[in-house]
């Protein structure tokens, strides 16, 4: 066991593998023996380093929010209009499209969530945490600016996020009728009723 822990490929590079297994193949073909094979462990290793599956998703998922959020930090902290900054946060919160591999992780690990204990429930929460935050300080700030009108920056974002995941859970599972790009247009005429009218 010793020597298989010391020949173990970085922790990093496992979640890269399981994100990618996730692109390509989807969720129901990764399994702890596939991803295994791909990163030259045992499945039993995989479970000696993560526990479980549902800890394997989590941490994927924590890894690939955490790129996410570097994206995130860089578009919200350029020199711009915040309603131009508040487009670029739409864009990256919505699904590429159907089987989006990040979209496809959460989906699994909300689904999962259900039997998590309460370590796992708070790591979640801290990610939903994060994308609120930083649309709360957003809208504060335009709202400061006189930008956008004088709506209540914790109570908008909330009805946002709302919206915002009600309709890329439609995009992420191909939902018929409804893409990427009818999505966006649906969140700029709310935007524009809620936000900007009267600004």
């Amino acid at each position: 066991m010793a020597g298989a822990r010391k020949h173990a490929p970085p922790r990093e590079d496992v979640l890269v593998a399981a994100m990618e297994m996730i692109a390509e193949r989807g969720l129901e073909k990764l399994t702890m023996a596939a991803l295994g094979r791909a990163v030259g462990m045992s499945s039993g290793h995989l479970l000696y380093y993560f526990g479980s599956k549902d800890e394997l998703l989590l941490q994927t998922l924590e890894w690939s929010e955490g790129r996410l959020g570097a994206a995130r930090g860089r578009l919200l902290t350029r020199t711009a209009p915040a309603r131009e900054r508040l487009d670029a946060y739409v864009d990256l919160y919505v699904p590429d499209g159907h089987r989006d591999p990040h979209w496809t992780l959460w989906l699994e690990v909300w689904n999962r969530s259900q039997n998590a204990d309460d370590a796992a429930r708070d790591r979640q929460a801290a990610i939903e945490g994060a994308w609120h935050r930083d649309l709360v300080a957003l809208l504060a700030e335009g709202v400061s600016r006189g930008e956008f009108r004088p709506v209540d920056p914790d109570r908008f974002a909330a009805r946002l996020r709302a919206l915002l995941d009600g309709f890329s859970i439609h995009v992420a599972i191909g939902l018929r009728g409804t893409d990427r790009a009818q999505v966006l247009g649906h969140v700029q005429e709310f935007l524009r009723e809620g936000l900007l009218a009267d600004a």
